[in-house]
């Protein structure tokens, strides 16, 4: 499994311990034992063939359900701990909702939360894995892009009164705007797809929380440049779109984040397999 996630031999050899002789060996046992041709190589890179694919996706599963089924079982079976950097908004709306049936499928997996500042930056540091509000995680990072979204300027319903569903520049200009200090594109982008490039509010206000600038949206203390899925997801009925019709593509997803090599690491894997199938 190790030579399938890091595609490498070598990378393999390295994890496990081995030489790459001795795990080119075990690999050719394999191959003999089943008949099966399971990769290709080009020098120390190594890819699946069609039958290998077949074959591990047969077999890897299994494999997993065995270590959970031994994890279940086990009284001395270590707690799993995994030091997870969130995003408060992300960690409010998606993903606390869901975590009781991630204790339940693994109920030793247990998980340090961490919503301060910098959080790439400590990824492979102080943080195991992190989720991101980003437009594309940095090289050499395994990276699970979690969603796709639109930019959508949300308001208190009592300002859109005021300014109308479709308000011109002139409107705008008296206004304020608030940006999340992780999404500075997201304003620029709305303008282009207006057309309102030169727009020049009032007041830019920036907020490093998603949760707070819905709230200050809703007190009436400007107009929030947020992702739809943010609004939906809040439910507040205090708020309301601006140009409700329109599509803009966000620069930005929520992504989640970790070394390859960490992906080896058993509570590394659990989270990340459960939050791929899980549709966070």
């Amino acid at each position: 499994m190790r030579v399938v996630r890091l595609g490498s031999a070598r990378a393999a050899a390295d994890e496990l311990g081995l030489s790459p002789s001795a795990l080119s060996r075990r690999i050719a046992n394999l191959e003999d034992f089943t008949g099966k041709k399971m990769f290709s190589r080009t020098g120390q890179a190594m890819k699946l063939t069609d039958e290998g694919r077949a074959f591990y996706d047969a077999v890897a599963p299994h494999l997993e359900s065995l270590a959970v089924a031994v994890e279940a079982q086990s009284e001395n079976f270590q707690l799993l701990r995994l030091r997870l950097g969130v995003l408060p908004l992300f960690g409010t709306q998606r993903l606390f909702p869901r975590l009781p049936e991630l204790r339940q499928l693994h109920p030793r997996l247990h998980i340090d939360i961490d919503t301060g500042p910098h959080l790439i930056d400590r990824v492979g540091d102080t943080l195991d894995a992190a989720i991101l509000l980003t437009t594309n995680p940095p090289a050499g990072f395994h990276g699970v892009q979690l969603d796709q979204n639109t930019i959508h300027a949300m308001c208190n319903k009592g300002l859109l009164e005021e300014l109308g569903p479709a308000p011109g520049i002139p409107e705008l200009e008296k206004q304020t705007f608030l940006l999340h200090t992780d999404m500075p594109l997201s304003f620029d982008a709305w303008k282009a797809a207006l057309g309102y490039q030169a727009l020049q509010p009032s007041a830019v206000d920036h907020y490093d929380s998603g949760q707070l600038i819905l709230e200050a949206a809703a007190q009436g203390l400007g107009i929030a440049m947020m992702h739809d899925d943010h609004m939906r997801r809040n439910n507040d009925p205090r708020l309301a779109k601006l140009f409700d019709g329109l599509q803009v593509e966000s620069p930005y997803s929520y992504w989640f984040v970790c070394r390859p090599v960490d992906l080896e690491t058993r509570p590394v894997r659990i989270f990340h397999d459960w939050l791929k199938s899980a549709g966070l």
